[in-house]
């Protein structure tokens, strides 16, 4: 054989392992892209279910319960109405959080069809958001790991922290 003629053999296997690069970088990128969206969807969807209530108060019953007793996961206590048509309740129910103390009184939006009530105002709304707080951390994990995009990684976990930082202070 000539010294300046490549072997064939040789020559094929350096032409597949680019390609196989490529379709294992593709791969690696779309499955990391669909677990960080994922997270996200989660985070909104976990969110979306008290925020919608907070956010969207147009024809909703707003009010007050002043909490008179606590149990395990919930408190509950008389409901007093601010907006025109709600009605008032000897007991409304609120979930039981740091945030919610007995004998304290809060501004509230009753949920349709139900005697269970959000707090309402700047510091519902970023407390109904904290699911989606946690999963901008997450997902900022798998966007510097999987994806490789550091830039956005650091922007999704400082508005994550941003957010949870928000709800810890108003509440």
């Amino acid at each position: 054989m000539i010294p300046a003629m490549p072997a064939p053999a040789a020559h094929s296997h350096r032409a597949s392992r680019p390609a196989s690069g490529a379709v294992l970088r593709f791969g690696r990128l779309a499955s990391m892209g669909a677990v960080a969206v994922l997270i996200l969807i989660a985070g909104v969807w976990a969110s979306w279910g008290s925020a919608q209530y907070v956010m969207l108060t147009k024809g909703r019953e707003r009010g007050t319960i002043e909490v008179a007793r606590c149990a395990q996961d919930v408190c509950s206590g008389p409901y007093t109405p601010l907006s025109h048509g709600s009605e008032a309740r000897d007991r409304a129910v609120i979930e039981k959080t740091v945030a919610v103390r007995k004998g304290r009184t809060y501004t509230v939006i009753v949920k349709p069809g139900s005697a269970d009530v959000v707090r309402s105002g700047p510091a519902g709304v970023l407390y109904s958001w904290v699911p989606m707080g946690g999963a901008l951390l997450l997902a900022s994990v798998v966007v510097a790991g999987g994806l490789r995009r550091t830039r956005v990684a650091w922007v999704m976990a400082g508005s994550g922290v941003a957010l949870l930082t928000a709800a810890f202070v108003v509440i």
